[in-house]
């Protein structure tokens, strides 16, 4: 998916993620100039720490520098409430303690000991300060201890952070801290940008933490309400990109966004598109990810029948029509839509889809005109889909052979492969494409149409090739179908499969 995604993210906003608080708004205190300076100064000095090394003995030193500060703001906005002049210095020296704590990002490996210092919980407490520029240092914070970069090779130190972080519910935190700042202001927008960098840092490093954050927060709302904003922004790209990946993997996110009216809020934002193209490589990104959200949604069986209640089935038929840059993700969509779902298929036939694309050829199709007028559309103009089919047999056939015949001698050379890995580096050069095609080529011949019949005879037989090529593929496919979807469904995928076989 390459360019660094954190790279990428960054450029979204004007303000990056590590610019200075300005320490204005929540408390009333307007800075002076020389708290100013003297923030530039500590940055400064905290740019210069980066390069040192960091030891279990610094790390003490700076949790116990922390804890002392944090206790002197509390205690200053406990005897100053209605003055925050008095307490100002407190929070420019946590301010401090916080920066100093990035440090760490540079030893990972000392990510147990901070966690056994009984430190997190008091940073993320702080995600909660009544300061908001406090909680957003927190916040960055966070997202140099959990970078991608700093956590390479630290799997279970960077597991054990995470854990402690969620277990003093960060998550909770997070997303309340982030619903009080405004996009309006430039370090509050980078604030909730470095706030979902975060939630995907912590997601990565555990994966449950994308149920977690759902469960346990009104991140999915969030979310939504971002993506149906008119016009195209930083945020609404990245919102798009953490709703993909708090789908992709989980079923019950993609059922509790369904609920949400989820179907309806995607396709008014990929609707957007249907007469014209992204501007910028951002915004095309943004409408894949967009379209990301929409195929892992399709996949519940209740979410398909809001899609198609919700006329997606015309809209996506619509953006092809345009052949505008959703083009084939239009065309994606509309397979998760139909995969195992007749009433999607029914309506794609209906409202004359067959004469936009003609890709798909769903096993669920009932008998009768629908069937009839799909299979009407390999017999018009001489046969011409029929053609097209072949073109692709033989392709991917030649694909195929060809990788055997690499693996053949790769066992002469004494390199030993097992018939699972053989498969897969098959499947890998195309051998799933054209079992696709062998399986479309068997609902032909098993419609007795007998002129479709002899098309599909000529054509191998051109290749020097005979229907035992095609019913070898299908046999492969046979034996290897698998049962994701449960050993009833298995079994009738073999079954359609055998009769393809037997009647060719």
């Amino acid at each position: 998916m390459e360019v660094s995604n954190h790279a990428r993210k960054r450029k979204a906003i004007d303000a990056g993620p590590n610019s200075p608080p300005s320490y204005r708004a929540s408390d009333g205190y307007e800075p002076t100039n020389a708290v100013d300076l003297s923030l530039l100064e500590e940055l400064e000095k905290s740019s210069h720490h980066q390069v040192e090394a960091v030891d279990l003995k610094t790390l003490k030193k700076l949790v116990l520098s922390f804890e002392r500060r944090l206790r002197d703001n509390i205690a200053a906005r406990l005897k100053y409430v209605e003055n925050p002049e008095k307490f100002a210095d407190s929070e420019v020296d946590l301010h401090d303690e916080l920066q100093k704590l990035k440090i760490l990002a540079g030893a990972p490996e000392l990510y147990p000991e901070l966690v056994a210092s009984n430190t997190v919980p008091s940073i993320v407490n702080l995600l909660s300060h009544e300061n908001a520029d406090i909680a957003n240092d927190v916040v960055q914070l966070l997202q140099d201890l959990t970078d991608e970069d700093a956590l390479e090779d630290n799997d279970e130190p960077a597991r054990v952070l995470v854990d402690a972080l969620v277990e003093n519910n960060v998550l909770e935190l997070l997303v309340q801290n982030m619903n009080r700042l405004s996009e309006g202001d430039p370090d509050e927008a980078a604030a909730i940008y470095a706030t979902l960098t975060v939630i995907e840092n912590l997601v990565e490093v555990k994966p449950a933490v994308a149920e977690m954050v759902c469960e346990r927060t009104k991140l999915l709302r969030w979310l939504v309400v971002k993506i149906k904003v008119r016009d195209f922004e930083g945020i609404k790209q990245y919102a798009s990109e953490i709703l993909a990946i708090l789908l992709q993997n989980s079923t019950a996110n993609q059922k509790r966004l369904g609920q949400m009216n989820g179907v309806d809020a995607v396709l008014e934002g990929v609707a957007m598109y249907k007469s014209k193209d992204p501007k910028t490589p951002d915004e095309e990104e943004m409408l894949e990810n967009l379209f990301d959200v929409l195929c892992c949604l399709l996949m519940p069986l209740e979410n398909k029948e809001r899609f198609v209640n919700a006329e997606g089935v015309e809209l996506m038929i619509i953006i092809m029509k345009q052949k505008k840059y959703a083009y084939g993700s239009a065309i994606r969509a509309l397979d998760f839509a139909m995969t195992n779902y007749p009433p999607a298929c029914e309506r794609f036939v209906d409202v004359m889809g067959l004469k936009t694309a003609f890709a798909a050829f769903m096993a669920g199709i009932l008998r009768g005109s629908r069937r009839d007028r799909l299979l009407s559309k390999f017999v018009e103009n001489e046969y011409e889909k029929i053609d097209r089919l072949m073109e692709l047999y033989i392709r991917y056939s030649d694909r195929v052979r060809s990788e055997a015949e690499r693996l053949d001698q790769l066992e002469l050379d004494d390199l030993e492969l097992d018939e699972d890995e053989k498969y897969n580096r098959k499947l890998e050069s195309g051998l799933y494409s054209l079992q696709l095609v062998a399986v479309i080529l068997g609902h032909i011949w098993c419609s007795e149409h007998s002129g479709m019949r002899a098309r599909i005879e000529l054509l191998l037989k051109q290749q020097k090739l005979s229907k035992n090529d095609v019913k070898e593929i299908l046999q492969e496919y046979h034996d290897n179908l698998g049962d994701v979807e449960g050993a009833e469904e298995k079994e009738r995928g073999q079954a359609r499969i055998q009769l393809f076989i037997s009647a060719m």
